[in-house]
């Protein structure tokens, strides 16, 4: 039996491997650039208006499932995606602008961000005097934007400094990326999930930037006056990883 599923498994990675091979084949035929390849989806900058750079996101062929529930699921997944979007812009938080969306293919054709990741901008800085002066007024802006999402139930799922991008190192606006993982949701548990996956991913960046992240929760409490239970949930979680950590 366990020699069935350990063949089974062989059968589905070479199969995704050709579905990604297949994939790759056509992009380098139309000239396209890939970003970034995960476990769900692909990200591509091609064209969307002429001569205008736009990024599209989609979620090859999943064979080893039923043809229709994988449908079913990538589609589900680029509706929601693509309604998370939407709802950022409508509440204001600065995301990519969504240009077209192809469910059944599972495709999202949206605004190409050009600048560099949060987490590269941040590594090129070497002390913490420089994290005072130079990350903390960042560091507000991105508490207060994760504010704004979560007051209004938009939860990230994956909110890490590497799905933060600048649309130019100028003016230090950071945009959230792939919301891939995210949700609609009024659960605690789930905000306070997002700021601890959002701490840990800065510390993981600047090992010395504890105090750092006090900026992000100060603008967050700023944003969102009604936020008490949930980092009261926030510590919770904090704990509860600490000893995760310490139990290893």
């Amino acid at each position: 039996m366990w020699n069935h599923r350990e063949s089974q498994n062989m059968a589905d990675k070479q199969d995704l491997r050709k579905q990604c091979g297949q994939l790759y084949h056509e992009i380098e035929e139309k000239g396209w650039k890939v970003v970034k390849q995960g476990a769900e989806a692909i990200t591509i900058i091609t064209e969307f208006y002429p001569n205008e750079p736009c990024i599209l996101k989609c979620r090859p062929e999943k064979r080893w499932r039923h043809p229709v529930l994988d449908q079913k699921l990538t589609r589900k997944r680029c509706l929601v995606e693509a309604r998370l979007l939407a709802k950022c812009h409508a509440v204001g938080v600065n995301c990519p602008l969504l240009y077209f969306l192809e469910p059944n293919r599972g495709q999202i054709f949206m605004e190409y961000i050009g600048g560099p990741s949060v987490r590269d901008y941040i590594k090129e800085f070497v002390s913490e005097e420089e994290y005072e002066t130079s990350l903390a007024p960042l560091m507000k802006i991105i508490g207060s934007e994760v504010a704004k999402m979560h007051m209004n139930d938009i939860v990230h799922g994956d909110l890490t400094t590497s799905n933060m991008m600048f649309r130019s190192v100028e003016t230090l606006e950071p945009v959230f990326i792939d919301f891939g993982l995210g949700s609609v949701s009024e659960s605690e548990e789930d905000k306070a999930v997002d700021l601890y996956v959002l701490e840990r991913a800065i510390a993981s960046t600047l090992p010395d930037s504890a105090a750092l992240f006090h900026y992000v929760l100060e603008a967050y409490a700023n944003t969102w006056k009604q936020c008490k239970p949930t980092l009261r949930r926030y510590e919770e979680v904090r704990q509860r990883g600490r000893k995760r950590t310490m139990v290893g």
